[in-house]
């Protein structure tokens, strides 16, 4: 007997379907239901309060922030360096930034251009009769155009693969640049205000923890309008095929919002504590270099660090392989939609064998900038960290009973 509940559920996936301009009958196979209710219901509510809840802990991430660096003493104005990150690295790159900026706009309308042209080949070269067509007065037979659509799409692809190796090389330029700045105002200040104590810590702050501040330097802009502007045209180009299989793209999406960034958050941390791990290990190694003092204690705290260092490594491995299984899954589960449901489509001539066909090309490419525009998301707290812990550094008063680097945890020895 069906209830009330699972009638009105019914009834909503119906007049989501006839909105969108496919409307399926009782006479449809049995598994095309559950699917639809599945893709037209279940996941945009899902999705909407994923969204919603991911927007409300980012905001409330954010006043944490603001609030704690107003109280922060440590905190303090360091020369040249800005208290934001986002306006040291504007200020210093707004104009290769705005360069960045247009050279990833340009790359969208290559990009549909990529995805629309086997579409036409398969409809409008590969199923044509075997006459010839008129092209803008022009009489041409089915092996000329597609001598044509074929050269069009080497074209295509041609120019967006010089285009994003264009972005990348200037990305690289700007991440340099931006790094060898913050670098000599890092020394400069170094040098001007820090004694003898942490003299060790200063080659591990200046190499492996502000490296990646100037990779994210050149991803600020240039990332989220290439990744989101490549994730919007597949998704509009989806869309204009079939509006239910652009919804079924983004069916399995709201649990990558939830696991992905759970997991990338854990990774986030325990590569802290990998970075205060390595500077524990600079100090011991620094301390034997004395050679006036007993050295068993740095030994084994030596011995002590490479351990915990490994031990934080191998969690490290464990989650992000964990967090590639589940992504690759949760990818490939899409087709799974686009065959079944599209495969229904095109037997109920609701779509075109090459719609169905260039959307599973187009599906190839969608699942590289959700992961990058993840990794963006996670990277912006964790450079932002980093660049606080920057100022902790440089601070020349450290407070007592705060976390700076100066009081590490130096970790005990523990035999094999």
């Amino acid at each position: 007997m069906i209830s009330t509940n699972d009638f009105e559920f019914h009834s909503l996936a119906h007049r989501m379907a006839t909105w969108l301009g496919a409307d399926y009958d009782s006479a449809a196979p049995d598994w095309v239901h559950p699917l639809m209710h599945l893709i037209l219901v279940l996941a945009p509510t899902i999705f909407a309060i994923t969204i919603l809840t991911v927007v409300f802990r980012k905001l409330r991430s954010l006043l944490q922030f603001q609030s704690i660096n107003k109280r922060d003493d440590l905190y303090s104005e360091i020369s040249g360096l800005d208290r934001n990150l986002f306006s040291q690295i504007l200020r210093t790159t707004r104009r290769q930034q705005a360069g960045l900026l247009l050279l990833s706009l340009s790359l969208m309308p290559l990009l549909y251009l990529s995805l629309e042209m086997p579409k036409q080949i398969v409809n409008k070269v590969l199923e044509m009769p075997d006459t010839e067509v008129e092209v803008f007065g022009n009489s041409l037979t089915q092996y000329q155009l597609l001598g044509i659509f074929s050269g069009i799409y080497l074209v295509a692809i041609s120019l967006n693969g010089v285009g994003k190796y264009t972005l990348n090389v200037h990305k690289g330029r700007l991440a340099e640049r931006a790094l060898r700045r913050l670098r000599l105002m890092i020394y400069r200040d170094w040098r001007r205000h820090l004694g003898p104590l942490r003299k060790s810590e200063v080659a591990q702050v200046l190499g492996q923890e502000v490296e990646p501040i100037g990779g994210f330097a050149a991803d600020l802009v240039a990332l989220p309008i290439t990744q989101g502007g490549t994730l919007l045209t597949i998704l509009l180009f989806m869309f204009l095929q079939d509006p239910i299989l652009g919804a079924a793209a983004l069916t399995f999406l709201p649990l990558q919002l939830c696991l992905l960034p759970y997991l990338q958050r854990i990774v986030n941390q325990l590569n802290r504590e990998r970075i205060r791990e390595m500077r524990n290990l600079a100090r011991c190694l620094a301390a034997q270099l004395a050679l006036d003092q007993d050295q068993t204690a740095d030994i084994l705290n030596t011995a002590g660090s490479l351990r915990e260092l490994e031990r934080v490594r191998r969690r490290i491995h464990k989650i992000k392989f964990l967090a590639k299984a589940l992504n690759n899954f949760m990818t490939a589960l899409t087709p799974f939609l686009f065959y079944s449901l599209g495969g229904y489509f095109v037997i109920e001539d609701r779509i075109s064998l090459g719609a169905l066909i260039a959307v599973l090309a187009a599906h190839k490419d969608f699942s590289s900038p959700l992961k990058e525009l993840f990794r963006y998301y996670q990277q912006i707290e964790d450079t932002r960290i980093r660049y606080r812990e920057v100022h902790r550094f440089l601070s020349p008063t450290p407070s007592p009973g705060k976390y700076s680097s100066v009081t590490p945890r130096r970790p005990s020895f523990r035999p094999s």
